[in-house]
Parts: structure tokens; C-alpha cells; sequence
């Protein structure tokens, strides 16, 4: 296994990990829980962004930077889709 398969699976693992204390914070039942999911989820979003900023800078995690016009096209769909709620 290479070193870019070893940051995927850690950042796969690391989203799952927040993905979990994220559901552990929204239904815990007491202040002190949801106090320890929320900083648990804190933790993981920051080594979730150190590991694709590490990913991003050898150039295993491309991204396209969108067009403004994208952009207000998928505000405007949104916008519209909540006006009703």
C-alpha cells in the first residue's frame, strides 16, 4: 500500500469519525455528553483538514474552482426550493 492509498483510507476513516460523533452530539441526553461528542467532532474536523491539506499539496485531492455563474445558479435553485418552508 502507497502513501496516497494510506491518506485515503485515513481521510475516509476520519470523515466516518465525524460523521459518528456528529450523530453522538445531536442525540446525546445530557449537557456533559453532548459536551465531549462536540469536542471529539472538533478534534476530528481538524485532522480531517490537515490530512486533505496534506492530500491537496502533493496533488492527490484535485479541485476546480466553480464559476460564479454555477455558483448563483445553485443559490438560486436553493433559495427557491426553502421559500415554501
Amino acid at each position: 500500500m502507497d502513501d496516497r492509498n494510506i491518506m485515503e483510507n485515513l481521510l475516509l476513516t476520519t470523515k466516518g469519525v465525524c460523521d459518528l460523533y456528529l450523530h453522538g452530539a445531536i442525540e446525546s441526553p445530557t449537557t456533559q455528553v453532548h459536551g465531549v461528542f462536540q469536542s471529539a467532532l472538533t478534534d476530528a474536523i481538524s485532522m480531517q483538514s490537515d490530512i486533505y491539506a496534506g492530500m491537496r499539496e502533493k496533488g492527490w485531492y484535485p479541485t476546480e474552482k466553480a464559476e460564479q455563474q454555477q455558483v448563483q445558479q445553485v443559490k438560486q435553485k436553493y433559495s427557491q426550493n426553502t421559500q415554501g418552508v
